[in-house]
């Protein structure tokens, strides 16, 4: 038996699949299609049910590609039977898209979601009245706390097997002729779904005229010409809504309004001045927890004595400060790889070629990688937490009055926030923008928000600079950087290459709910299988073909000095681009070459390859943070030829620069023409090498910085005393020339 949950987006869908489906659920992409497709299976009480959750929409019009892809599967998939899930708190606008999937010719029911919220306002609905109304069952449920689930899916496994005609509301109003004649069109061409069809003529819908362009047609010649018929159609829904189901909700709500608590936190968190200023405290907490090694700054205020004999444990949970609990559990990790490695090395013959590929290559480029796990899963587990309380939903909200400044609107924010994830979801995520111009803006500056690939690099070098004291200071600063270059990005591309108007941005704000642990840890795990499948193929794969040509010459012999490696040759002939960035200077700056030039492919590339050029050593694990720099990978970061500068530029360019193939390819399928690829490419790539360099310069000499800030201040200065007086001037100019 296979089933379809569709309803509204923020009515609950995702919660009540996820507590129906638990760890057998998948995520996928639709044939041809770029949209989440999200299948698992029901299993309980001896009842295997397939459950499809469709994306959420607001109607079966071809508007979106979620729509499409929605109603698409219904009509050609049949499925056994469609759960409509509505929001009984939003009862009204979440009926309109009943309306329609009553309209096919599939069992249908209907559960009723939130209905515990509905309880605590003392009221109660009449399930009875709405059976009646639409003629199928009708099953009160609750997704978040998991109530009504039993009886739900026993109603479905009572009436998938029953056969059921489409309904249409339209034939109960002013309509009622039009479409009658439209259905008797359809049922003399014997067409399935003969009442939804029959509504898509009417309103002359561009997906049913390809379907059945001759009937189509028909209905289309017995329309009225100076009628909107689409408008009419909806407005007969919303009128049988209206006048049949407004009493279906009694009970005693208080007839004075009272301000919800949603209503009241938005007061503060959404406020047109502090709401931004607050977003990014919160976000600075969020990598404070992960990242810290001075958790509640006890170090920096000397409350706690550094111990006189340092061990592994005052490393992992603290030395002279105490470690936050992301950078415990990072370095928990790094223990455990670090001694499995020992394992291996020990178990191997010294000075052999395999045993040199098995350790420095594959174990020391994946266990650098898989080190940073916890970090990754706690950043991910904070973000995750936002969304389902509803926060982010409001970080789009204030974002579009800034948004709009750069050409942007609050529709990118999202697209931008899946970035943080992964840029693949966040570039296709951009099809929900219905301006070509600003959705070509927001694809250019996608690689600049960090994704989850990043992470291990800014967390591993900003364990090494300045002895690891800022580590989180420095995290949070590159995704703020990230976030400055964007906006710089999105500024110039408006002003020079991508013009034109901003869309509008209209989203519905959910009520703040306590988050599903449920749903947060299935989150969580599909993020670590994607990071754990990377790890096992892409990332161990290009390890050994690195490995390979960074320890063979040309001849195929092993080689002593990897600079006389096939790969360090051919790496130092470029090596000179560079150094202007400060991380290709001195004897091993081809080596960190080679490393940001991997992370094109997949950035968990790039500390991969640094970890298979520093080598694995088991002393990095048991020794305290002021010992890291003379060991193993710290000292292969801090030997850098440019120092502190050169490390920040190092960093520069990997959040900027191409973030990796499978991006390039998401953003080739969103791009209408392979021009506009290849710009925004040429644009990665320029926007990294310029930032990096200017990291580096001005990170090497400082002043540099003060002659930037001059020219920018005498530059507004000159903008502001134009504005005021220079239009004037010009404009008398030309009266004058008039006269």
């Amino acid at each position: 038996m296979k089933i379809a949950l569709a309803g509204n987006p923020n009515c609950g869908k995702t919660t009540l699949f996820n507590a129906l489906t638990g760890s057998t659920a998948h995520v996928g992409n639709w044939p041809g299609v770029t949209v989440d497709k999200r299948e698992g299976t029901y299993k309980k009480k001896g009842v295997k049910i397939n459950v499809v959750d469709l994306p959420g929409i607001y109607s079966l019009s071809p508007y979106t590609p979620e729509e499409i892809v929605s109603r698409k599967y219904i009509l050609d998939e049949k499925p056994d039977l469609v759960v409509n899930l509505v929001d009984v708190t939003n009862l009204e606008r979440n009926l309109y898209l009943t309306t329609q999937i009553l309209e096919l010719d599939v069992p249908v029911v209907i559960a009723l979601n939130m209905c515990d919220v509905i309880k605590k306002e003392k009221r109660e609905v009449d399930v009875k009245r709405l059976e009646t109304l639409f003629g199928v069952p009708v099953v009160k449920v609750s997704a978040l706390k998991g109530t009504g689930l039993d009886e739900l899916m026993r109603t479905v496994a009572e009436n998938a097997t029953k056969k059921r005609s489409g309904f249409s509301v339209i034939g109960c109003g002013r309509l009622a002729k039009t479409y009658a004649e439209a259905k008797e069109l359809y049922e003399g061409e014997g067409a399935d779904n003969v009442a939804f069809r029959a509504v898509k003529a009417i309103e002359k819908d561009a997906e049913e005229a390809k379907v059945n362009p001759i009937v189509a047609n028909a209905v289309k010649m017995r329309l009225d010409e100076n009628e909107d018929y689409e408008a009419a159609v909806a407005d007969e829904r919303y009128r049988y809504i209206a006048e049949n189901a407004q009493d279906v909700i009694r009970g005693s709500r208080e007839k004075t309004y009272k301000i919800s608590k949603s209503d009241r936190i938005d007061r503060v968190l959404t406020h047109r001045i502090w709401g931004i200023p607050i977003f990014l405290l919160i976000m600075f907490a969020v990598f404070h927890l992960t990242f810290s090694e001075d958790f509640l700054y006890l170090g920096a205020m000397k409350a706690i004595p550094e111990a006189a004999n340092p061990t592994v444990w005052n490393d992992i949970f603290g030395n002279g400060a105490i470690n936050a609990p992301g950078t415990i559990l990072f370095k928990l990790m790094e223990l455990g790889t670090g001694k499995l490695g020992s394992l291996v090395s020990d178990a191997m013959p010294e000075g052999t070629w395999y045993t040199s590929m098995v350790t420095d290559g594959i174990l020391g480029g994946v266990f650098s990688v898989l080190s940073f796990i916890p970090q990754i899963l706690f950043l991910f587990l904070f973000l995750s937490i936002l969304e389902d309380s509803g926060y982010m939903a409001r970080v789009a909200f204030i974002m579009d009055r800034a948004f709009r400044k750069f050409g942007l609107s609050g529709k990118s924010f999202l697209p931008l926030l899946m970035c943080f994830g992964c840029a693949v979801p966040g570039i296709m995520a951009t099809r929900t923008i219905e301006s070509e111009k600003e959705r070509r803006l927001t694809i250019m500056i996608t690689p600049f928000f960090s994704c989850g690939a990043k992470l291990p690099i800014w967390a591993c070098i900003g364990s090494v600079l300045l002895a690891g004291a800022y580590k989180d200071l420095i995290v949070y600063g590159v995704y703020v950087l990230g976030i400055v270059v964007a906006i710089a990005s999105a500024l110039i591309l408006k002003k020079l290459v991508i013009k034109g108007e901003t869309s509008a941005f209209i989203m519905e704000l959910p009520e703040y709910r306590r988050p599903q642990f449920t749903n947060t840890m299935a989150h969580l795990w599909q993020k670590l299988k994607h990071y754990l499948f990377r790890a096992a193929t892409i990332i161990a794969g290009a390890t050994v073909v690195i490995w390979f040509l960074t320890n063979f010459s040309f001849s195929f012999r092993f080689v002593e000095d990897q600079g006389d490696s096939i790969l360090g040759v051919v790496s130092k002939a470029f090596q000179w681009l560079f150094v202007p960035l400060g991380f290709g200077m001195g004897e091993d700056g081809w080596k960190f070459v080679v490393a940001a030039f991997s992370g094109l492919i997949a950035k968990e590339m790039v500390v991969s390859v640094m970890g298979m050029f520093a080598g694995m050593s088991e002393d990095v694990l048991e020794v305290d943070q002021s010992q890291l720099l003379s060991t193993g990978f710290g000292s292969f970061v801090a030997g850098m030829a440019g120092g502190v500068p050169a490390a920040l530029a190092f960093m520069a360019f990997n959040l900027l620069s191409v973030p990796c193939m499978a991006a390039v390819g998401a953003a080739s399928g969103e791009f209408s023409k392979k021009k506009y690829l290849w710009g925004a490419i040429a644009y990665w790539m320029l926007t990294a090498y310029v930032v990096s360099a200017l990291v580096f310069w001005i990170g090497t000499y400082w002043w540099i910085s003060l002659i930037l800030v001059g020219v920018i201040a005498a530059a507004v200065v000159v903008k502001v005393l134009y504005s005021k007086y220079g239009k004037k001037a010009v404009k008398r100019a030309i009266e004058k020339k008039a006269d």
